[in-house]
């Protein structure tokens, strides 16, 4: 499987190349289960490991043992006990054997203690290899990294070799095909379809930019729509606050005249 999963990566790269014909393509590879061997942490911690693995198979046989010694003694005695006792111990047994397989799996399953500290004693080595590859890689100029000891296989590629967003740019307009009305469009599907991935990284461009420009212009129009608000709303206040002092003012004169009259009334009374 690895070696079929490393041809197909091989293959595609040679591909990219011939397609592209730029440049030569540099590739590189890695072992790495070559470099967890000589990493002396790693070693150490693998010992220790296999010495908790070993402890595990141990209680995990002891328990098996226990099974089967009482499987074997019912099949002594079974000639001297009743049925409802020999159904009570095959139950028992059931039960013991049950736990045991729980055991190997909570151990040895694919999401068992075995795996789980694995993963986390590969890790920090993988982190640091990924790390140290990308240095590499940048550093020599390789536009691809293998890993031969991995399913994975590619572990690094140059950035210009994606083709995900052309992928996808073609699944769209394979599903918008159907929808193509007229000759005009079908001859514009045909040209998109046969554009080359500097084509296409082109077009990208000059979408992204139109995106660009047309949100700096909503982001102007929203600014704009903003500031007449903010005018509008000042100037409301503005009137708001005009018409409270007249009508202020006018309660203060009628207020006034009141005031004047009655102080006249009774001067002549």
């Amino acid at each position: 499987m690895k070696k079929r999963i490393n041809f197909i990566l091989v293959f595609l790269v040679i591909g990219l190349s011939t397609a592209t014909a730029q440049k030569t393509i540099r590739l590189g590879y890695i072992d790495m289960e070559y470099i967890l061997e000589n990493v002396p942490e790693y070693q150490e911690a693998s010992k220790q490991l296999e010495s908790r693995v070993q402890e595990w198979k141990a209680e995990a046989e002891t328990k098996m043992r226990a099974v089967e010694a009482m499987r074997s003694k019912l099949d002594n005695e079974k000639a001297l006990l009743t049925r409802e006792l020999i159904e009570e111990r095959e139950s028992e047994i059931s039960y013991m054997e049950q736990q045991v397989l729980e055991y190997q799996q909570k151990r040895f399953g694919p999401n068992g203690d075995y795996m789980i500290q694995k993963k986390q004693l590969v890790r920090p080595i993988q982190d640091q290899v990924f790390t140290a590859v990308q240095q590499i890689a940048e550093n020599r100029n390789f536009d691809f990294i293998f890993d031969r000891t991995s399913d994975v296989g590619m572990i690094y590629a140059d950035k210009q070799y994606d083709v995900s967003e052309t992928v996808l740019r073609t699944i769209k307009r394979t599903a918008n095909r159907e929808q193509l009305e007229g000759r005009d469009e079908v001859e514009e599907f045909e040209r998109e379809e046969n554009r080359t991935v500097e084509q296409d990284a082109e077009v990208t461009e000059r979408e992204e930019l139109v995106k660009e420009r047309q949100t700096e212009r909503e982001a102007l129009i929203e600014a704009r729509k903003k500031e007449r608000d903010s005018l509008k709303a000042a100037r409301q206040q503005e009137f708001e606050e005009r018409r409270a002092r007249i009508l202020a003012e006018r309660e203060r004169k009628k207020d006034s005249l009141l005031k004047a009259r009655e102080t006249k009334n009774d001067t002549i009374n």
